[in-house]
């Protein structure tokens, strides 16, 4: 996803990254999961209590035959727009 303009602050970014990793990646098991509310009151959580922490697990044929730095890196870069905004951790599982 590029260009994402006007992010809801009310509203969990899940359905949005989802989305841009089911673009990019065409994942055979994808689950995006916002563990904001787990972090109220430190550092980087956001005041509405979401989109500043996200776990993702994901399995996809495009990771195949590369380090876990490579997936990592390209994970990061596909939601890089999310973290510009105000994503603060991420939490990435390899199936």
């Amino acid at each position: 996803m590029s260009q994402i303009n006007n992010l809801p602050t009310l509203e969990s970014w899940q359905p949005l990254m989802e989305a841009c990793l089911v673009q990019k990646f065409q994942p055979s098991f994808l689950e995006v999961v916002d563990e904001s509310s787990h972090h109220a009151g430190h550092a980087g959580a956001s005041e509405s209590g979401l989109n500043s922490h996200f776990r993702v697990r994901i399995a996809s044929t495009q990771f195949d035959n590369m380090s876990r730095v490579q997936r990592h890196r390209l994970v990061y870069d596909s939601l890089q727009e999310f973290l510009d905004h105000g994503l603060h951790a991420l939490a990435i599982e390899f199936r």
